[in-house]
């Protein structure tokens, strides 16, 4: 008998049929059996509400039965646990070692050592592959002042999940990933008045901070070993569809689909990003700027923006939030069936001012909700120092 399935009571022994609702365009290839639990996950990531299965060609699986709900509350490898606060600090300083060493050798005319950076990218992709919300908490451990140095590193990071949310293959994303982690080695070369300027740049000042592209283009280019992926990853990302980008106004059939995913990677950390001079948007209004770069004025490509932001969701892993109980909490699981209601972590009493040692809530459970995704130095917390608490 043909019948309706929520993902939330999919389970591994069910025969899918066919998808019934969902939020995205995604299409089964063939009817089959769910045979693990990653299958579902799967589904769940690609926004897809309910299937339609064949109840008398179910398989009972011992022990594997339980609906995917309970499945995820208990999947440790999507909580920020202590060991993975530590693993992304370690890539994470050990990126900007590497990425300071990187700059080093460009201004002084020095070959670019791939063997480091492929090291520490494909480090960053295995762990991704792994548990794709692991690394997302590096972005709440960045400083306003360095910037140059933080960016391309988040950006590889965002540019890693974002791929393996789109199923491609890890030879592949780790090529992308290179490409991103180098992508403004160039900015070396532009003058610092004119790369740290708090206001709008002139004309003239604009016209050589988009040179940057085209150093970065030209030293990747002369690096020994590098690919053609991670070389054009680079090279195009402040290319445009519509052929007004720069450095070599390539238009939308030019462009692949690696380097679309690259362009809005880096508008997104870009936005995002506290800087020195001005506070990053948040998430939700990054998204719509995205959104209005792709639909208005046709830079991006839509339907990318649209698997981006599904990709690192309404409150990814490592996110700080506020609750209506007036306490920050950090964002420790996902939740794929409810992203409006994941597992956070309260730490801060915002009426008393001070830290505080809470039990982790599950939203979905619970009276609490969100009020509004924060920012770190809204309250004047260090986020390296806070992660660190809860590791504790």
């Amino acid at each position: 008998m043909i019948i309706e399935k929520k993902l939330s009571d999919l389970a591994v022994g069910h025969y899918v049929v066919e998808i019934k609702l969902q939020d995205s365009n995604y299409i089964l290839s063939s009817p089959r059996h769910v045979k693990s639990t990653a299958v579902i996950n799967n589904l769940i990531k690609k926004g897809i509400k309910s299937v339609l299965i064949d109840d008398e060609k179910t398989i009972e699986q011992p022990n594997t039965t339980e609906p995917v709900n309970n499945v995820l509350s208990q999947l440790s490898s999507n909580e920020l646990t202590s060991e993975k606060v530590k693993i992304a600090k370690d890539i994470f300083s050990e990126s900007k070692t590497i990425q300071h060493k990187i700059f080093s050798d460009a201004k002084n005319g020095c070959d670019i050592d791939l063997e480091s950076i492929s090291k520490v990218t494909n480090k960053s992709v295995d762990v991704i592959f792994n548990n794709p919300d692991s690394l997302t908490c590096l972005v709440n451990m960045r400083k306003k002042d360095e910037y140059l140095l933080e960016h391309s590193i988040s950006v590889s990071i965002y540019l890693s999940i974002f791929a393996n949310y789109l199923n491609l293959d890890k030879k592949t994303v780790y090529e992308m990933a290179i490409g991103a982690f180098l992508h403004d080695v160039g900015k070396i070369m532009i003058p610092d008045y004119i790369l740290n300027k708090p206001s709008k740049l002139s004309e003239n000042e604009f016209f050589i901070m988009k040179t940057h592209a085209k150093h970065s283009a030209d030293i990747i280019e002369h690096t020994s070993g590098i690919s053609h992926l991670s070389y054009e990853v680079a090279a195009f990302h402040h290319e445009k569809l519509d052929g007004t980008g720069y450095p070599f106004q390539l238009k939308a059939n030019k462009i692949s689909k690696f380097c679309r995913m690259m362009q809005i990677c880096d508008i997104f950390d870009a936005l995002t990003a506290d800087r020195c001079y001005k506070e990053g948007f948040s998430r939700f209004k990054a998204f719509t700027i995205l959104r209005g770069l792709a639909e208005n004025n046709h830079h991006l490509d839509c339907e990318l923006v649209e698997d981006f932001i599904k990709a690192i969701g309404a409150y990814p892993v490592g996110a700080l939030v506020k609750l209506n109980s007036n306490k920050i909490a950090v964002v420790e699981r996902k939740n794929y069936v409810d992203s409006m209601r994941p597992g956070v972590k309260p730490f801060f009493d915002c009426n008393k001012g001070e830290y505080q040692n809470s039990e982790a809530i599950d939203l979905s459970l619970s009276d609490d909700f969100i009020v509004k995704e924060v920012k770190a130095s809204e309250f004047n917390l260090d986020m390296p120092e806070v992660l660190d608490l809860l590791r504790k």
